[in-house]
């Protein structure tokens, strides 16, 4: 998934190729507020702001956001405000809009199905990035980094242009506090260009790693878990803590206990697609022997043209992959989500422990917060 990989361009790409393309939905406003700043090649962006059923709205956002002549120095974006758990107006536009667009360009022009990956670890900003992907005509939602049992609930809400709420997790929150997100579609505040008629609800699919957690889910989510992504610790990006002991240093060691019991998935008589080390030929039919309904490639397709990694990582990974040097580890530590993380080490990037040790830690993104009670409440 990754900011910014698995973009439009590669979501379409799949879809166009008859699989579901399925675009990243982390910090959309702010990569979408970077691309307006860059200059917006190709006029996509704009393009998708003028369907965006919000035209005031969208005006607003182009006004303030687009560069026709890209930056006036490398890195020199505005920075758009960070979502806290009463974000304003024009934060929540700019979420609705970004997420709008990723999968209206995504779907453009007859494209096939599409579907939007969201971490739960990111709450504050998914009921506004859900909602703005729902009139985008979203084909799944897709959604890991979590426990997300209360997504279904706040699909069904969203579909109906009504209120939904999601809990938030608070740090030092007293016995029998419980606090919560707030999304209300009314308060964009402007009259759509027409009057909505009920949006599609999205089959969701909760992404995990144990059966456990898929029974859970199941018994206890209000509203439908429609399916789920089965990934093993094998999977890039974020994976599930092993149930093992942890190796030296930072690395994670994974066994049996922790591979999915695909045998009682099959029970809940909902499909599934299976994740992690599945981009080799035989992978699909492996999978549906298993009972699968298919795979899930992230990996390979991240190293293909069309995804968002930047052209020179690629190469630095295809060139230490095919002469067999490339490393590639769990890290118990490298993700502020507190969920281990694919790291592969590759010269001159963040895997080098001592260029790490040389960063000036800043939270300058706000994409992870915590929220937290101080000691006044």
């Amino acid at each position: 998934m990754g900011i910014g990989v698995s973009s439009w361009r590669l979501a379409r790409a799949v879809s166009l190729a008859g699989g579901l393309g399925v675009v990243s939905g982390s910090a959309l406003d702010r990569v979408f507020a970077y691309r307006l700043q860059d200059g917006d090649a190709g006029g996509h962006l704009r393009r998708a702001l003028a369907h965006f059923p919000f035209p005031e709205l969208a005006k607003d956002i182009q006004e303030h956001w687009f560069q026709p002549d890209g930056l006036p120095a490398p890195g020199a974006y505005r920075q758009p405000a960070m979502v806290d758990h009463q974000p304003s107006t024009a934060t929540l536009a700019l979420l609705v809009a970004a997420n709008f667009s990723e999968v209206f360009l995504a779907k453009e022009g007859g494209a096939g199905p599409v579907g939007i990956n969201l971490l739960e670890k990111s709450s504050a900003a998914n009921l506004a990035s859900l909602y703005g992907a729902l009139l985008a005509g979203v084909d799944a939602v897709l959604m890991g980094a979590g426990i997300p049992k209360d997504i279904p609930a706040a699909l069904d809400a969203l579909t109906l242009h009504q209120p939904a709420q999601l809990p938030l997790a608070v740090e030092g929150a007293l016995p029998g506090e419980r606090f919560f997100l707030h999304f209300n579609p009314a308060e964009l505040g402007r009259t759509p260009v027409h009057e909505h008629a009920t949006l599609r609800r999205p089959p969701f699919l909760a992404v995990i790693s144990s059966d456990v957690l898929a029974q859970s889910l199941h018994r206890s989510t209000a509203g439908a878990v429609d399916g789920f992504v089965v990934e093993r610790h094998s999977a890039g990006g974020h994976n599930a803590p092993p149930r093992g002991a942890r190796q030296g240093g930072e690395a994670l060691a994974y066994g049996p206990r922790d591979e999915a019991d695909l045998e009682r998935l099959l029970r809940l008589d909902r499909p599934f697609w299976l994740a992690g080390s599945q981009g080799h030929s035989c992978a699909l039919l492996q999978a549906q022997a298993l009972g699968a309904q298919g795979i899930q490639v992230g990996t390979a397709f991240a190293q293909c043209q069309e995804s968002g990694l930047l052209p020179e990582i690629k190469s630095s990974i295809y060139r230490l992959q095919q002469s067999g040097e490339l490393r590639v580890y769990t890290d118990a530590v490298a993700s502020p989500t507190g969920f281990p993380f694919k790291v592969a080490v590759l010269p001159n990037t963040l895997s080098d422990a001592d260029l790490y040790g040389l960063r000036q830690r800043v939270c300058n993104q706000g994409s992870l917060r915590q929220a937290y009670r101080r000691s006044d409440g």
